[in-house]
């Protein structure tokens, strides 16, 4: 594993990053940042991918676009949404890796040894 460079964080920056995770913490956020992860979609593709209603969506890539994680351009009635910010898949990856990793890990010791030699 990668060591990591501790930095010192003013009260200010922790703010910030714990600002970051809060947008990062609801799921229906999430399922947005999913559905115009390699492409430009508008609002209504955006509603049909993730399955929500237009108000809460909307009110959601409002969120998404404060906090700089997406963008937003107006081409006549319709609004288009795309990601502003890559590097936010960046740590969605390690959060899906660890998680992986940890739940290997919860199978591994919940399992009898050989279980998984039997099952092959």
């Amino acid at each position: 594993m990668a060591k990591h460079v501790k930095r010192e964080l003013s009260e200010a920056a922790l703010a910030m990053i714990a600002e970051r995770f809060k947008v990062l913490a609801e799921p229906m956020r999430l399922k947005i940042l999913h559905a115009v992860w390699d492409d430009e979609r508008t609002v209504g593709e955006i509603i049909g991918a993730v399955g929500g209603l237009q108000a809460n969506v909307s009110k959601h890539l409002g969120v998404l676009q404060q906090a700089g994680l997406v963008a937003r351009r107006k081409d006549g009635l319709r609004v288009f949404y795309r990601i502003a910010d890559p590097t936010v898949f960046d740590l969605c990856e390690v959060v899906c890796e660890s998680l992986h990793d940890r739940l290997s890990q919860q199978i591994d010791e919940i399992q009898p040894r050989g279980a998984a030699r039997r099952r092959a």
